[in-house]
C-alpha cells in the first residue's frame, strides 16, 4: 500500500479499539500493561526481522525523556479505558480527541508558539464544544464520569505529544518500543500492588480480543502508522487523523447500539471541527 493508505488504514483501526476493549473484562492498569507487553514484543520482533541497529547513544541521551513519555502513554491508556468503561465509545473517543487543544494551549505556554485570533478562537470554539458534549444537567452521573476519564486520558495524551517534541534522535518506532518498555516498568508494580492479576479470570472471547487489541491494534498498526506519517505532510496527518473519532462514533452506534444526544454529536463536531481548522495551512513534513 502507499503511505496515504496505510495510514488511513491504521487510524480506520484505532476508530474500532472500543468493542473489542468491552470484551476484555480486566481492570484498567492490567489491561493497560498486557496492551504494551503484547505491543512491545511484536515492535521487538519486527526490529529483529528488519534487522535495525539501534544507537545506544542516542537512546541513552533521550532516555529521561523517553521514560517518562512511557510513562504518561501507560496513564493515557488506562484512563481511556476507564472512560470505555463508564460512558459510550463515541462520548469516550470525541472526549479523548480534546487532546490536540490541550497541545495548543500548551505549546502556546511553553514553546512560546504565536497566538493569533484564528488559535483564540478554534480553542474557544473547541472548549464550547467540549461543554456541549458533556451535556451537563442531563448526562447521568457514570457518562460524566467516563467522559472526565476521557479528558483525563486527553491529557496524559498530550503530554506524549509534547514530549515527543523535544525527542529528535531516535526512529520512531524504536522510540515507540521504548515506551512501551517503560510503560512495562511502571505498569507491572502498580498493578501488582492494586488490583493484582487476574488474566485467568477472562473467557476466550476476551483473551482473543485482548490478543487482537495488543498485536493487532498497537503493535502491527503502530508499524503501519510510523511507517507511513513520515512519508505524509502535517496537514495530510491532521485532516487524516480525524477519521479515527468519526469510525469510533459509527462503530459505537451501528455495532454498540449506543446512543447519542444531538447536542453530543454537534459538541463532539465543534472539538474536532475547530481543532482541524487550527491545523490548516500547514504543510511541514512529518519526521520520524
Amino acid at each position: 500500500m502507499s503511505s496515504r493508505k496505510q495510514f488511513i488504514f491504521a487510524v480506520i483501526v484505532f476508530g474500532t479499539l472500543g468493542p473489542f476493549i468491552r470484551n476484555i473484562t480486566l481492570p484498567p492498569a492490567e489491561l493497560a500493561l498486557y496492551r504494551a507487553i503484547l505491543a512491545a514484543g511484536f515492535l521487538l520482533l519486527y526490529l529483529v526481522i528488519k534487522r535495525t541497529v539501534f544507537d545506544f547513544s542516542q537512546i541513552k541521551k533521550e532516555m529521561l525523556l523517553l521514560f517518562l513519555s512511557g510513562i504518561a502513554m501507560a496513564f493515557n491508556w488506562i484512563f481511556l479505558f476507564k472512560a470505555f468503561n463508564h460512558t459510550t465509545v463515541s462520548l469516550a473517543t470525541l472526549s479523548y480527541y480534546f487532546a490536540p487543544v490541550l497541545v495548543i494551549l500548551v505549546s502556546t505556554i511553553i514553546f512560546k508558539e504565536s497566538i493569533t485570533i484564528k488559535k483564540i478562537v478554534c480553542f474557544i470554539a473547541s472548549t464550547i464544544g467540549l461543554i456541549l458534549m458533556t451535556n451537563i444537567g442531563e448526562s447521568g452521573g457514570s457518562q460524566l464520569i467516563g467522559i472526565l476519564f476521557g479528558l483525563t486520558a486527553a491529557f496524559f495524551y498530550a503530554i506524549v505529544i509534547l514530549f515527543n517534541k523535544f525527542i529528535k534522535n531516535v526512529p520512531a518506532i524504536q522510540k515507540t518500543l521504548i515506551q512501551f518498555i517503560a510503560a512495562i516498568v511502571i505498569l507491572l508494580p502498580y498493578v501488582l500492588i492494586t488490583t493484582g492479576i487476574n488474566i485467568t479470570s477472562i473467557n476466550g472471547t476476551g483473551l482473543i480480543s485482548l490478543l487482537i487489541v495488543g498485536l493487532f491494534h498497537t503493535g502491527f498498526t503502530y508499524v503501519l502508522f510510523f511507517g507511513s506519517v513520515k512519508d505524509l505532510t502535517g496537514h495530510e496527518v491532521s485532516i487524516l487523523s480525524y477519521l479515527d473519532p468519526l469510525v469510533a462514533v459509527i462503530v459505537s452506534i451501528l455495532v454498540l447500539n449506543e446512543s447519542i444526544l444531538p447536542i453530543q454529536l454537534l459538541g463532539g463536531a465543534m472539538i474536532i471541527g475547530f481543532t482541524l481548522l487550527n491545523e490548516t495551512g500547514k504543510n511541514d513534513k512529518i519526521s520520524s
